[in-house]
């Protein structure tokens, strides 16, 4: 009986001191869903940092990149701004000048000689002849009474120059001298008035050489302008 009754108070002991072990666990349990719902409710801890927060997915930290605006349209150049005293129109045409001597692939000195020619022979205007009737049906911006000499350069159709209608073309014109000036033997090298005066065959060849420093002033505008009207078509 005495071993029985050993046995009984031993298995009462092992309850008794499992019934302790599950009372603590139960207290841990309560204080662990305490602190939860204290968090939840209040994101700071007792000792006032921020709950610990899981690192951030890679796959949501995508970098979104903004989708290209339509393309500004850049508005081309105006008209060149007039220099040396010139206007619009005489700007205009020392324009086609210039252009039609790069589109030659002329050195710029060519643009030199001619527009200090034109200065000279029209002021730089398309003038009709009041000999040609003909020749005021053409964008005549002026007129002269030089025999039947038109245009900006004063060139005859008389001496095979070319017809009324062609030589009143500024574009043309322009061809027709610096054709001519490629024709003059060391052009290049000769001073401005003489070869200006190998083309023309005027009654005064010294005349051109007061217009060279004018003519360079204009032919750099010039040039930087067309090569602004480039760079903004190139962009464009």
């Amino acid at each position: 009986m005495a071993g029985q009754a050993g046995a009984s108070e031993s298995t009462s002991a092992r309850s008794a001191s499992m019934a302790r072990d599950l009372g603590v666990v139960e207290e841990v349990l309560d204080a662990m869903t305490t602190r939860s719902e204290t968090t939840r409710s209040d994101p700071t801890t007792a000792e006032g940092e921020g709950p610990e927060l899981l690192p951030s997915s890679p796959m949501l930290a995508v970098e979104v990149e903004e989708a290209p605006g339509a393309p500004v349209a850049v508005a081309p150049p105006g008209p060149p701004t007039p220099v040396a005293g010139l206007d619009q129109i005489q700007m205009n045409n020392a324009l086609t000048i210039v252009q039609t001597g790069r589109d030659l692939g002329l050195p710029e000195r060519a643009y030199v000689i001619a527009v200090a020619t034109a200065m000279q022979e029209s002021q730089l205007r398309n003038l009709a002849s009041t000999r040609i009737p003909e020749s005021y049906q053409y964008n005549a911006e002026g007129e002269g009474s030089d025999h039947d000499s038109v245009g900006l350069f004063q060139q005859r159709p008389s001496a095979g120059w070319g017809a009324v209608w062609q030589l009143m073309d500024p574009t043309y014109s322009a061809t027709a001298f610096y054709q001519a000036l490629m024709r003059v033997p060391g052009w290049e090298s000769m001073e401005l008035t003489w070869a200006a005066q190998r083309v023309q065959v005027s009654a005064y060849p010294y005349a051109y050489a007061k217009h060279e420093a004018r003519a360079q002033q204009v032919v750099d505008a010039l040039v930087a302008h067309i090569d602004a009207v480039a760079q903004a078509q190139a962009t464009s």
